[in-house]
């Protein structure tokens, strides 16, 4: 979901409070500093790569059906400020291939976080 959200470089109010949201219903605990798990994620991104941190996310989630909610929860994230800019779109289509999800069903999860 930072991906996505960092993908045009501004990590908007609105993209936040969701990212807290998301956070702690995957966990079941309250984020209580938001600042710095956003800093950890932004570290080990800058420190590895895009590329790096796609494939950590697939050896994570080593079923498929898994991989297309992570994707889907991206998307929501990226959606929520209600503009998909084209570098958020062009994450996504990075991340589907990344996870081995079809870029047409990418496509059409993004038009339909779209509207």
């Amino acid at each position: 979901m930072y991906l996505a959200a960092a993908a045009d470089e501004e990590f908007s109010d609105e993209e936040r409070a969701h990212f807290r949201t998301s956070v702690e219903s995957l966990t079941d605990h309250a984020v209580d500093d938001l600042d710095g798990l956003v800093s950890r994620v932004a570290v080990a991104l800058q420190a590895e790569g895009r590329d790096a941190r796609l494939a950590a996310v697939k050896a994570r989630l080593p079923d498929p059906k898994m991989r297309e909610v992570a994707l889907q929860m991206a998307i929501r994230l990226m959606a929520v400020d209600g503009v998909v800019r084209t570098a958020e779109r062009s994450l996504i289509m990075e991340a589907a291939e990344a996870l081995e999800i079809d870029g047409d069903r990418a496509a059409d999860m993004v038009a339909r976080a779209g509207h």
